[in-house]
């Protein structure tokens, strides 16, 4: 059986270096690979990451503009009003916050930087306006300018990027099988709908999911076709940080190989695109949190997340450097 997944590792990369693509088939055998077999696995997913991405790291930052009391139920939340977390909750912050902290992010490396606000969409109008605001104060700091708002509509979204806004954030979380268990309050067409509405209004498109939530192996890969269906430029990777008081509060955080491997496996169904490492990477992957590049990723983000402390930027950038990458 080895000797089969070996010869599917090289066969894949082969065929994706040459303008090809991976299928599901291919795509659920190198799933299947065994400890033995993920050195060549990362081998593989190393070269396609260097021939199609380069070894410049894309760095992004968020600010949490808006938090907590938000009225869906995704089970993994710790800003879900249907839940009993220590998660803050506060209104959306002034515009001259939003700027400060895109500074802060640029001095770490950032190139891109995202606005984030809990709670289904943006009702409040003078709210769209400030973010609005914020987009224009974010590209003037020189950086792109992206937003997570939850579902917008046509006219939110052409309202953002006619004040800057470049790339529209709107994670799936996980495969069309297994939102169910993840989400009730709203469904996975209503997270393929928006995104295909930022795609045609010309905005950059950034999504991915939530890897620990108890889905399989094949959850994620049918995660990644999703993705590449969508066309969507970059593919967060998260990694579930449980937090008491929510249902997968108690799940057991998934170990550092199967996060390398889950990485591995993306780079080589999503050859061109941006494989962004994000939330919960270092107490996911621990001492082998370097190897996210060795595995196929191309980027990552700084600083801290919506609700928990980051690693140390410092550590971060340093950690690029005696990897023999740039930003």
């Amino acid at each position: 059986m080895n000797g089969t997944i070996r010869d599917m590792i090289r066969s894949s990369a082969d065929k994706v270096l040459a303008g090809g693509a991976v299928d599901r088939a291919a795509a659920l055998v190198l799933a299947s690979a065994g400890n033995a077999d993920l050195i060549d696995l990362f081998s593989a997913a190393n070269r396609v990451r260097e021939h199609f991405r380069g070894n410049a790291v894309d760095i992004c930052s968020i600010v949490n503009a808006k938090s907590g009391a938000c009225s869906e139920d995704c089970r993994y939340c710790a800003q879900s009003s249907h839940y009993a977390t220590d998660a803050p909750v506060y209104p959306l912050i002034d515009v001259d916050r939003m700027a400060a902290a895109a500074l802060e992010a640029k001095d770490h490396g950032a190139r891109r930087f995202c606005i984030v606000t809990s709670g289904r969409g943006i009702d409040d109008a003078e709210d769209l306006r400030s973010i609005a605001k914020g987009v224009e104060r974010v590209r003037d700091a020189g950086l792109s300018p992206c937003a997570t708002l939850g579902t917008l509509n046509r006219r939110q979204l052409q309202y953002l990027k006619d004040a800057g806004l470049d790339r529209y954030h709107h994670n799936i979380e996980t495969s069309r099988e297994y939102f169910p268990k993840v989400c009730s309050t709203h469904t996975f067409d209503e997270r393929i709908e928006l995104l295909a509405n930022a795609r045609t209004l010309g905005l950059s498109a950034c999504s991915g999911g939530i890897l620990g939530m108890g889905e399989t192996m094949q959850d994620r890969i049918s995660m990644a076709f999703t993705l590449r269906e969508l066309d969507v430029d970059s593919v967060p990777v998260n990694f579930l940080m449980p937090v008491p008081g929510t249902p997968f509060g108690d799940l057991k955080p998934i170990m550092p190989l199967a996060a390398l491997h889950a990485i591995a496996l993306f780079r080589l169904i999503l050859p061109k695109k941006e494989i962004r490492v994000c939330g919960g990477r270092g107490s996911a992957l621990g001492v082998l949190h370097p190897l996210i590049f060795l595995a196929g990723a191309d980027g990552f983000m700084i600083g801290n997340y919506l609700t928990r402390t980051g690693l140390d930027p410092c550590d971060d950038l340093r950690m690029i450097a005696d990897m023999g990458f740039s930003y």
